[in-house]
């Protein structure tokens, strides 16, 4: 009797190559459409409530509730990443928000408006926490596009993928920052609900049609992930030499995170009607697209966690200088070399991770980062909101406040907040530099410079269904990722044209 072949077993998911890039670059496009729409309804609904409510604590209190929501739910997102393909992921990421949009349309049909701005009644804080919830889904399409960049990117390409990422997630705040402020200036938050359920619609729709060539589940040792805690994730963090010291310098970055997304928009509401503020935010978003541009080109160099640390000494100087006196010039500048600023440390940190977790365990690592590093924004803002509006404000509209540090702020309306700002970036500038001379900065640099690219796991599983490669197709790197990024990116920008035809 002749014995059967053995069969060919086949690596769990397709190599990176050029095929693989152009999807990438599609499911870029599509979450920067998810992204527009959930930032264009979320930074409506600040300029609202502080517009309604005159109130720093309002704005705080929910702010620092999307952060703490983000904080609770990280892990759980990043354990269903693990447990499901990317795509449906993002699918069921797009059907939840579209639901809270239109939820959150009908609520503000159901109540005057006068009721729903009241934020010492209940119907404002459902209103507003309806909406929150929304934008805090979408973060766990954010966690899939992290581990879409291992899956669909060569190694020595990821840097610049990532920065890919970073610019596009500026183009998405560039156009919702101008966008929410004509919108509630102009149109009012009723209208800007419609556009959000409508756009959150049209993005859903692109994304069935948007390929992620992922032959199965990658499991770790061989086994589906179980449950959505913190056993898995935690040897995952602690085997790598100082990943968990990264994750914790993050986290306190956040603490200082919190107190600029606390206060940021009261203080340029102060300098500029709402509409001119919405303006400014979009011009000077360029430098998300700017910083994500230059890491695109150039990289992220051999060491990114000395860039990312780099990174930070220039947030930290630049807190503490652009609010010292109130010229609306001085905070648009400030604001314009901090967002070029954020993508490069973005980038950084997610490369690192790349690099030195496997894939199969990403998805929980980005979602553990997330929780721990996103806990301590509402910490701060919860924090700072008060402390600002009843004691920093107060004292430097008094006398003895402008005597003691009118030197140093000059004078204002708004002298109580750039007081919050510089005394919050004095404090990351000693953690940074204390963090340059630590052994854990050490460990994680020698990790990263040893660790080979990260691969999806070669083990075999029950096959799904194989995209079509197309002809001529090799898995080879193209030689310049720009210049393929601008093709693709015309290719998928030509495929949302048809799906919303």
């Amino acid at each position: 009797m002749s014995q059967s072949s053995p069969a060919i077993e086949e690596p769990l998911q397709y190599t990176p190559g050029p095929r693989t890039l152009r999807y990438f670059y599609q499911v870029l496009i599509n979450t920067a459409l998810a992204n527009i729409t959930s930032s264009y309804l979320w930074w409506a609904l600040t300029f609202w409530a502080y517009l309604e409510t005159r109130s720093v604590m309002a704005t705080a209190i929910i702010g620092g509730s999307y952060m703490l929501l983000v904080a609770l739910l990280g892990v759980v997102f990043g354990a269903i990443v693990d447990h499901m393909k990317k795509k449906a992921v993002m699918v069921i990421s797009s059907v939840v928000t579209l639901s809270t949009y239109m939820l959150a349309g009908a609520l503000y049909l159901s109540f005057p408006e006068s009721v729903l701005v009241n934020w010492g009644g209940p119907w404002f804080w459902v209103f507003a926490g309806v909406i929150l919830i929304g934008g805090v889904v979408e973060n766990m399409r954010n966690i899939a596009l992290s581990t879409t960049v291992t899956l669909l990117v060569p190694g020595d390409r990821r840097d610049k993928a990532n920065g890919l990422v970073g610019a596009v997630h500026g183009i998405a705040f560039m156009v919702t920052s101008v966008f929410s402020g004509l919108s509630v200036g102009l149109l009012g938050m009723g209208w800007t609900v419609v556009i959000a359920i409508v756009a959150t619609a049209i993005a859903l729709l692109h994304m069935l049609f948007v390929p992620i060539p992922e032959r199965g589940i990658a499991h770790i040792e061989g086994e589906a992930p179980k449950g959505f805690g913190f056993r898995e994730v935690i040897p995952a963090v602690m085997v790598v030499p100082g990943l968990l010291a990264l994750i914790l310098f993050s986290t306190f970055n956040n603490l200082v995170g919190g107190v600029f997304m606390a206060l940021m928009d009261p203080y340029g509401l102060t300098l500029f009607s709402v509409e001119i503020w919405g303006i400014i935010l979009g011009i000077a978003s360029f430098g998300f697209i700017i910083g994500g541009g230059l890491v695109a080109k150039f990289g992220l160099g051999k060491n990114p966690v000395r860039t990312m640390l780099m990174v930070n000494i220039g947030i930290a100087v630049l807190g503490m200088t652009f609010a010292i006196r109130e010229l609306w010039w001085l905070y648009a500048l400030g604001i314009l070399v901090f967002m070029c600023l954020m993508p490069i440390a973005e980038a950084s940190e997610q490369t690192i991770v790349q690099r030195v977790v496997p894939y199969e365990k990403q998805g929980r690592v980005f979602g553990f980062a997330q929780s721990v590093e996103s806990a301590a924004a509402p910490v701060s803002a919860f924090l700072v909101g008060p402390l600002a509006q009843f004691w920093l404000i107060p004292y430097m509209d008094s006398q003895p406040g402008r005597d003691s540090l009118g030197w140093l702020l000059g004078e204002g309306e708004a002298r109580g907040i750039a007081l919050a700002f510089v005394g919050a970036s004095a404090v990351l500038l000693v953690v940074v530099l204390l963090a340059f001379a630590s052994k854990p900065y050490r460990d994680l640099s020698a990790a990263y410079a040893a660790a080979p690219p990260s691969l999806p796991t070669e083990e075999t599983t029950d096959a799904a269904a194989e995209a079509p490669a197309e002809p001529g197709a090799t898995d080879q790197a193209p030689a310049d990722l720009d210049s393929d990024a601008v093709e693709a990116i015309g290719e998928a920008g030509e495929d949302l044209r048809s799906s919303v035809r």
